[in-house]
């Protein structure tokens, strides 16, 4: 019996996890960003950041879109700030959006997760 969910051309949003920086990075000086994105359809969802709630400048890098065993896509986006400019912000978001959807967003707090 086929798979109905490979056939199913219907919208799914992606569950989104931010991964914090480790504290040894930070001791360095710099801060790696991951959003990590699963389950999604299509293909087409646009992973984006926001910095304490305004949207970034700073270039991110998007990986390739990974096709699972169950039609669904997942796929990350990594973001290098500045240690300081970690430690400074309130929050910092993760946006997955798509046109005509709402989007889904994913918040990391800095100082919740701080040493």
């Amino acid at each position: 019996e086929p798979n109905s969910s490979l056939t199913v051309t219907g919208v799914v949003r992606p569950t989104l996890t931010v991964l914090p920086p480790s504290p040894e990075e930070l001791q360095q000086g710099s801060a790696t960003l991951v959003c990590l994105a699963s389950g999604g359809s299509p293909s087409q969802w646009k992973l984006s950041w926001k910095v304490g709630g305004s949207s970034t400048t700073t270039p991110a890098s998007h990986s390739l879109e990974v096709l699972g065993s169950d039609g669904r896509f997942s796929w990350s986006s990594t973001l290098n700030l500045p240690a300081d400019q970690w430690k400074k912000v309130d929050s910092v978001t993760c946006e997955a959006s798509l046109s005509g959807q709402s989007s889904v967003t994913q918040s990391l707090d800095p100082h919740s997760c701080s040493v």
